[in-house]
């Protein structure tokens, strides 16, 4: 992590090599992560684990107005950004032009999380819209699940990034999935 925040500093500071620097430092974790959690989406998937990582890439270095604090920040940054493009690739999937009228049955829900990809699309826009109730309520709460549920990082490396033990990990997970269920499914 720490060679991480190095190389973002070094991009703030306008290295142009930095840039190079980091994407080979992140490029294969983040393409393992995504293919993990599209691997178990339903037939049919169109997003590909490579575009996922390439579009959250783009995001996150192409906005040259963002300042990266540390690698906290920027892995924050990149669930984030996985999470927005996966909540619109959802929403796409439930327009009518794409079969949004056609009514669909889940029985998955947030305590089988630790990620999305189990979720049809309908559910994943009630998680987001969950999700955004809860980071006004507490942001480190929402940004746990973000970084679990979006880039399937294991809650060890969620508490390193977050800078809390991996206990308290836990524990904020279990809240998180319980008040989670509690806003999407009245449970």
């Amino acid at each position: 992590m720490a060679d991480v925040t190095q190389i973002l500093n070094a991009i703030e500071r306008g290295d142009p090599k930095a840039a190079e620097e980091l994407l080979p430092l992140i490029y294969e974790e983040l393409r393992i992560l995504a293919a993990q959690k599209l691997s178990h989406e339903p037939p049919g998937q169109t997003l590909q684990a490579t575009a996922l990582v390439h579009e959250a890439y783009i995001r996150l270095v192409g906005n040259e107005t963002q300042k990266w604090e540390n690698s906290r920040h920027f892995f924050t940054a990149a669930a984030e950004a996985m999470r927005r493009i996966l909540v619109e690739n959802a929403r796409r999937k439930r327009s009518f032009k794409h079969g949004g009228n056609c009514k669909r049955i889940s029985d998955v829900g947030v305590a089988d999380l630790p990620c999305y990809s189990n979720i049809v699309p309908d559910d994943l826009i009630l998680l987001d819209e969950a999700l955004i109730k809860l980071s006004r309520e507490d942001q480190m709460l929402a940004d746990l699940v973000k970084l679990h549920c979006f880039t399937g990082l294991p809650l060890v490396q969620v508490a390193d990034i977050l800078g809390i033990s991996t206990r308290s990990t836990e524990r904020h997970w279990a809240f998180a999935r319980a008040w989670l269920n509690k806003a999407i499914f009245g449970t």
